[in-house]
């Protein structure tokens, strides 16, 4: 696992987590909320990618 993977996990974790402060002290809960989903799509996305490489190299090691 690449270091940089966890960096730009935890900038996206950060950048939502401000603009979700941000938001909800407007009174714009709803936006709020869709920012954190959105942010945990693109995270899951992220972390889909990666498990996918493991299990092709997984595959290749072994001859599966």
């Amino acid at each position: 696992m690449d270091v940089n993977l966890l960096f730009k996990i935890a900038g996206i974790g950060i950048i939502v987590a401000v603009l979700h402060q941000i938001l909800s002290k407007a009174g714009r809960e709803d936006q709020a909320m869709m920012t954190t989903l959105a942010g945990m799509v693109i995270v899951l996305t992220i972390v889909i990618k990666e498990i996918s490489q493991l299990f092709d190299t997984v595959r290749t090691v072994f001859d599966l």
